[in-house]
Formats: structure tokens, C-alpha cells, sequence
């Protein structure tokens, strides 16, 4: 199990191919990227996203140990960032491995419902006009924890 929490972008096909490469006993390799979305179609410049690192890592750790025993995974990655991003780059990925699909696709679903409504980050939206406002609660987020 992997938890990078980091500024810098990733490369996306190197990080798949070496988790893949790396979940010996694996018959199933899950993995989800994350992008910035402009939902208004042209009104975000940036998504500033902040966070404490000591909390952060430590949540995001014991968020994927919990998927890593919930489903037998044979391992994890996460990857987040932070700082200042603009609409289209990568936000986060998560990669499980299992020996079989259901296992991997619903630790990836686990992981990325926690991740959006668990993981100790802020973020703020910079728009077009020069507004910038912190990104609220969603209550279809919360509702997405429910199943788990």
C-alpha cells in the first residue's frame, strides 16, 4: 500500500504500469484518475487545493489500510495533490489490485467515495470573474457512504 500526497503532477502510464507490475498474485488491476472539471464551462481559472500534510497522510493511510483488509487487496495506491491546479489536470488517482474483479473495482469505488468526502483537504475555486469560493459539502457526496 502507497499514499503520496504531493504538488507535483504524475505520470499516469508509469504509475499504472509499476502498480500493475508490482501486485504479484493480482487477477484484477482498478484505476481511477481524478481531473479538475470546470462545471460551469469556462468560469474556473484554478481549483487551489490545501491541506495539513501530518493529517492528511495519516487519513488517506488509514483510509486505504481499511480498503486493503475490507477487500483483500493484494495493494493500493493513492495519489493526490495539492496546490493550484487548472481545469483538465490530474487531481488524484487510485489503483487497487485483487485476485478478482469485484474485489479491486469495489475498493477503488471505497476508496475514491472516501477520498471525496473524508480526506482532510480545502479547496477553493478561482473563477472567471475573480471570485474565488470554498468548495462546500456536497450531500450526494455524504450519501455515497452509506452503501459502505
Amino acid at each position: 500500500m502507497k499514499v503520496l500526497v504531493q504538488d507535483a503532477d504524475f505520470d499516469l502510464g508509469r504509475q499504472s504500469d509499476a502498480f500493475a507490475a508490482g501486485a504479484a498474485g493480482a487477477g484484477a488491476v482498478v484505476t481511477f484518475t481524478g481531473v479538475v472539471r470546470d462545471a460551469d464551462a469556462g468560469g474556473l481559472v484554478a481549483m487551489e487545493i490545501e491541506h495539513y500534510p501530518a493529517m492528511t497522510q495519516k487519513a488517506l493511510e488509514a483510509i486505504a489500510a481499511e480498503a486493503m483488509t475490507r477487500w483483500s487487496l493484494v495493494d493500493a495506491l493513492v495519489i493526490h495533490r495539492y496546490g493550484r491546479l487548472v481545469p483538465g489536470e490530474r487531481i488524484m488517482m487510485v489503483a487497487t489490485a485483487a485476485r478478482h474483479r469485484k474485489d479491486a473495482f469495489e475498493a477503488a469505488e471505497y476508496l475514491m467515495d472516501y477520498l471525496k468526502s473524508r480526506a482532510p483537504f480545502w479547496k477553493k475555486e478561482i473563477l472567471a470573474d475573480g471570485a474565488a469560493d470554498w468548495v462546500a459539502a456536497k450531500s450526494e457526496d455524504e450519501d455515497a457512504l452509506i452503501r459502505w
